[in-house]
């Protein structure tokens, strides 16, 4: 029972009641917001995280298509060229190539 007051003692116990319910509710209402709060960010994770393979399957596709439209446009003489410097296929042609440029730098009438 509340202390003696000009008010009916019926009305002060009702109201401190529904004072002391709030304020009983307020951390079962707290977490609930702090749940909520936490769902939606975690959401939002799963979100950019697929937007971000999205992207990443995008740019791989493009690359690959790139890499695909160089190999297509490859010119046939350039990729002999590149093959036979890679392979060193034309050896011969460079020794006759230097014995030619030694010739040339040697005077005359002396032997290489």
């Amino acid at each position: 029972m509340a202390f003696p007051t000009s008010v009916n003692n019926q009305i002060t116990d009702a109201v401190t009641q529904s004072n002391v319910k709030v304020v009983a509710e307020a951390p079962a209402m707290a977490m609930g917001s702090i749940y909520q709060t936490m769902a939606h960010s975690t959401g939002i994770l799963f979100e950019n995280s697929v937007s971000s393979q999205q992207q990443q399957n995008t740019l791989s596709q493009a690359a690959a298509n790139q890499g695909v439209m160089q190999v297509y446009t490859l010119d046939t003489t350039a990729a002999a060229g590149a093959t036979e410097k890679v392979a060193q296929t034309g050896v011969a042609d460079n020794l006759t190539s230097l014995l030619t440029i030694l010739n040339a730098l040697n005077p005359p009438g002396s032997a290489i």
